[in-house]
């Protein structure tokens, strides 16, 4: 069994500096990749501006527009919340979501974070994958105590080796997360450890923000999706990789 994910920044819909909405085109590209988990961050849930400004906005909520007829299972927790709306990540699958939670992982009041944990049945193994979705702070002090809270989640939740998948914006451009959480719970990141790929901006990556980390897969390929027509819909390249259970 082969199993495609892909992590994707989507930038609540919008085109890079905000230009011009793009979440028909997202969703057209999402369904190229031809992927089974998506892990998406920046999913705008409800905004009740849009649709008067846009009218081609999705009445239903993002990650539900962006899933239909593609993904049948989703799972979404909204981690800033305001007056007219809210948005955090989000993971679609093809296949059974047997449990979600969102932990509140916010370091201050102004950047709300969470981690969306799923449970999530795939063939050929003999428990629950657990699949992770995170965007962490900007702040080198705040992702560090998020990451922290990560692997202790996990530890608790998925413990040994038991199979794994964490993926998101990490904003690490430090480079830190094999060292916090790669050795702690025995990750492997998807394009070799150390050498996170460049996802930051999708015109031209030049920085290491968006990471796949998996425990139980062998990687048989990794891909960053980046300039044209990438570049036209969010400012992070989308990544993708190909896996195979470890047997």
């Amino acid at each position: 069994m082969m199993l495609r994910v892909c992590s994707y920044n989507i930038h609540k819909g919008f085109s890079q500096f905000n230009r011009r909405m793009v979440v028909h085109e997202l969703r057209e590209r999402l369904r190229s990749l031809d992927v089974d988990l998506v892990f998406l961050q920046e999913v705008q849930g409800l905004h009740l501006g849009h649709p008067a400004r846009h009218p081609e906005w999705p009445l239903q909520p993002q990650h539900e527009f962006l899933a239909e007829d593609a993904w049948q299972q989703t799972a979404y927790g909204g981690n800033a919340v305001y007056d007219h709306g809210h948005h955090g990540n989000a993971i679609l699958s093809r296949h059974l979501i047997l449990s979600t939670a969102n932990q509140d992982v916010s370091d201050h009041r102004f950047e709300r974070r969470g981690l969306l944990h799923c449970e999530i049945e795939l063939p050929r193994f003999g428990g629950p994958v657990h699949c992770v979705c995170v965007h962490l702070g900007l702040i080198a002090g705040s992702r560090r105590r998020q990451m922290a809270a990560l692997a202790e989640r996990m530890e608790q939740l998925a413990p040994g080796n038991a199979p794994l998948i964490i993926a998101g914006d990490f904003n690490d451009w430090r480079n830190q997360a094999d060292a916090l959480i790669g050795r702690r719970l025995g990750l492997t990141e998807v394009f070799g450890r150390g050498r996170p790929a460049r996802s930051y901006p999708s015109t031209l990556p030049l920085f290491r923000l968006d990471r796949i980390y998996v425990r139980g897969f062998r990687v048989r390929q990794a891909q960053v999706h980046y300039g044209a027509p990438w570049a036209q819909i969010s400012d992070h390249a989308a990544l993708t990789a190909d896996l195979e259970p470890v047997s």
